[in-house]
């Protein structure tokens, strides 16, 4: 899957016209933050994990990192991501492009309450040089997350 998964995923809600692409990388969260013009906290990033041998996706705030101790309360297991080569396997996109949209079908969604501190966020669109714009009413909506978590601890 890829950035033209995330675009064929959004065109019956009329919001291919929100994903950008860019002669940047936006792969990172320094370099997606510096090639938007926006704060890094405000990247939406998705986190790919292994939990019990589930494909599960956290996505949070840029400049959070995840919390081991809230992430095994929250999950049961501690947090183990997936190996970089197994990525786009497991998860459906490679890794710098790895977004909650257009995944592979047993891949489970979670959003982090750290992106509640933003009504705007920018999450990879499938591909290291792209990125959608949208609110946190329509992440949540379009990232059919299974629920939100608390697993997310702010940088610093």
């Amino acid at each position: 899957m890829s950035l033209e998964a995330v675009e064929h995923y959004f065109e019956p809600y009329h919001l291919t016209d929100r994903i950008h692409v860019f002669h940047e990388s936006t792969a990172t969260v320094a370099e997606a933050a510096a090639t938007l013009g926006i704060e890094p906290d405000q990247i939406a990033k998705t986190l790919a994990f292994d939990v019990g041998g589930e494909n599960v996706v956290v996505v949070a705030s840029g400049l959070s990192r995840i919390a081991n101790g809230k992430f095994k309360r929250a999950f049961g297991k501690r947090a183990d991501m997936i190996a970089r080569d197994e990525v786009e396997t497991r998860i459906g996109h490679a890794v710098g492009g790895v977004c909650p949209f257009a995944v592979k079908p047993d891949v489970k969604v979670y959003l982090d309450e750290s992106l509640k501190k933003y009504d705007i966020l920018y999450p990879a669109a499938g591909d290291t040089n792209a990125a959608i714009r949208l609110s946190l009413t329509e992440l949540e909506r379009y990232s059919n997350p299974v629920g939100w978590v608390d697993v997310a601890k702010d940088a610093g």
